[in-house]
């Protein structure tokens, strides 16, 4: 690609100077952290219904809010992903686009995040593990956050009711022992009932599986899942004491429930639950994907320059398995060439991009094999 080509200059650009993309991440996460301070102020009314007994928590989810966006923001800074990032948006907010493709978005939503199907083609057993972490982790910060930032409180109206209020405004009055009250006063215990059974799920497969046992980091894979584990348990614990233990070790164990809950939030957005932040981006790929499936150029805008002539190669060249467009695999080439890569296996075997996934692990494992032989294995 020519030196003159804006998006090749742009690129350069943004790799001479990292520092910049470093400044636009510490400005987002200082935006991203006083739009959360003004919303608490907003939401509990002044102050007025923040508990002060949860400082721990509300300190650690505002420093975990800030280092998610800063990550984030260092993450769609890279060439590659913010590429993708501006042409899955570009591509999402096509008028033109939405008219066609107006069911492709909800369908991607249930495969590639709420619903995950796209793991039960590798294991049914993976695919349930998954599902039973993500809600459990999902349904609790939807819970914790707004408890914890006093948007949620609750009142009692004598003798056995309780009123619900949000943004100080009240919303639900409900029993307090049946039906609503029941499920709103016990959703953390089957929420933790959830993370139990996938982080148990999680951590025998991991102690099984040779190929994990073998790449697996401590910090990295299984400390985030010991968090999940602790905090259910005592979550669970404080249920015990509060309801059949008369109260017995509850300051003790709601101590250790918020030191471990604070770890967790502290190490999210650095440790392997950060990819919960990155999953959403896929359903822009997903979108862009199919566009270049059915257009001949890129988009519907014209480019900087004029685009490579798209690739004939429809199919994984190895076992033919359909691969997701040619004008894909050309926008792929595109990306590696600003980041100086090529990845060309020979006059007769193609390129990497031409192959499937499947396929490319194969083709790496054979070339470890062909380089070690016997220590290979």
């Amino acid at each position: 690609m020519a030196a003159s080509d804006p998006k090749h200059t742009a690129v350069t650009r943004r790799q001479k100077r990292p520092g910049s993309a470093k400044a636009r991440a510490v400005a987002a996460a200082a935006v991203a952290t006083i739009i959360t301070l003004v919303l608490v102020f907003i939401g509990s009314r002044g102050f007025a219904d923040f508990d002060a007994a949860l400082i721990g928590y509300f300190v650690a989810t505002v420093f975990a809010i800030a280092a998610l966006t800063y990550r984030y923001a260092l993450w769609i800074a890279r060439p590659p992903t913010g590429h993708y990032f501006r042409a899955g948006w570009a591509t999402f907010l096509s008028w033109k686009n939405f008219r066609r493709y107006t069911t492709l978005v909800p369908r991607a939503l249930w495969t590639d995040i709420f619903g995950q199907t796209f793991i039960r083609k590798r294991s049914t057993a993976r695919w349930l593990t998954h599902l039973a972490i993500f809600w459990g982790v999902v349904l609790s910060v939807l819970v914790t956050v707004p408890l914890t930032f006093g948007w949620v409180r609750f009142t009692l109206v004598p003798p056995d009711r309780y009123t619900a209020w949000f943004f100080g405004f009240p919303v639900l009055t409900f029993p307090i022992h049946a039906g609503i009250g029941f499920a709103t006063f016990h959703v953390l215990d089957f929420t933790a009932v959830l993370l139990i059974a996938g982080v148990t799920a999680a951590m025998w497969r991991r102690i099984r599986d040779t190929g994990l046992l073998t790449t697996q980091r401590f910090g990295f894979d299984l400390m985030p899942l010991i968090l999940l584990f602790a905090i259910a348990i005592t979550g669970l614990a404080l249920t015990a004491s509060s309801t059949w233990w008369g109260g017995a070790f509850y300051w003790f164990i709601a101590l250790v429930h918020q030191v471990v809950v604070v770890l967790w939030l502290i190490s999210l957005p650095f440790g392997k639950f950060f990819h919960i932040v990155e999953r959403p981006a896929s359903i822009g790929v997903t979108l862009y994907q199919q566009v270049a499936q059915d257009v001949e150029y890129y988009g519907h805008e014209p480019r900087p320059a004029p685009p490579l002539p798209p690739r004939p190669v429809t199919h994984c060249r190895r076992c033919g398995v359909e691969a997701p467009s040619a004008l894909f695999i050309t926008d792929l080439e595109g990306v590696l060439a600003d980041l100086g890569q090529r990845y060309d296996l020979g006059a007769e075997r193609g390129l990497l991009q031409d192959y499937c996934p499947t396929c490319k692990r194969l083709l790496r494992a054979n070339a470890y094999y062909a380089l070690l032989k016997r220590d290979f294995l």
